[in-house]
């Protein structure tokens, strides 16, 4: 959890020592005056982890995110903009014990997330949004980095192995320049990764999805 937090004011840092640059750069246009809603594509990387317990390293799985979004104008500054994506999550995990046994591997996880979030306008082309998340795991893979681990039937975990339905609540930043947004955005879950009494319940703990995505959208 400390992790989590860390990670999520390097990234307010980050876009509040920015925002005054942004500002300058308003541009005024038709689509960003009018209450018209917007609808797009968006893409990017995701920067992932798992912060599971009593593994011996864990680091961060680069992974991406891709789908749709709708801006759908409530009043002049602020919207909803639910979005239907297909994001990768995950981590790397050393184990080295003895109920777990030794090895390096990589989980996986693929989810189609529908997040729903309220979106503030602060200023004509800077925005913040937050609201909750809801995905379902569509495919997972346990990948044995180094081919030499010996925790017995890891790699054979699959989709049905995790808990299918994960949900949270995300919140970041957006910069709106004509058509396009630029974004980050942090991601946390509120339900374990592993199923409770199985083997991907004792690899990955009470772990949670935590993720910061970074993406590009184009509206029309």
């Amino acid at each position: 959890m400390k992790k989590s937090l860390m990670y999520a004011t390097l990234l307010a840092a980050i876009f509040g020592g920015t925002s005054t640059y942004v500002v300058g750069q308003e541009q005024q246009t038709s689509s960003e005056n009018s209450l018209s809603p917007k609808f797009g594509i968006k893409g990017g990387v995701n920067l992932t982890n798992m912060f599971v317990k009593d593994v011996s390293d864990e680091n961060m799985k680069v992974g991406f995110n891709a789908g749709f979004f709708a801006k759908l104008p409530v009043a002049r500054g602020f919207s909803i903009q639910p979005e239907l994506l297909y994001t990768s999550k995950g981590a790397k995990e050393t184990y080295n014990n003895f109920l777990e046994g030794k090895g390096e591997y990589r989980f996986n996880l693929n989810y189609i997330e529908l997040p729903v979030l309220a979106v503030i306008n602060v200023a004509k082309n800077f925005n913040v949004h937050v609201g909750p998340y809801v995905s379902y795991l569509a495919a997972a893979n346990i990948k044995d980095l180094k081919d030499d681990g010996t925790i017995h039937n890891v790699t054979d975990l699959k989709a049905d192995n995790f808990n299918r339905v994960d949900y949270g609540l995300a919140g970041g930043f957006g910069i709106d320049i004509s058509n396009f947004t630029l974004g980050a955005r942090y991601n946390y879950g509120f339900r374990e990764v592993g199923k409770s009494g199985s083997l991907s319940g004792e690899l990955t703990k009470d772990s949670k999805n935590s993720a910061i995505s970074l993406y590009i959208g184009l509206g029309f």
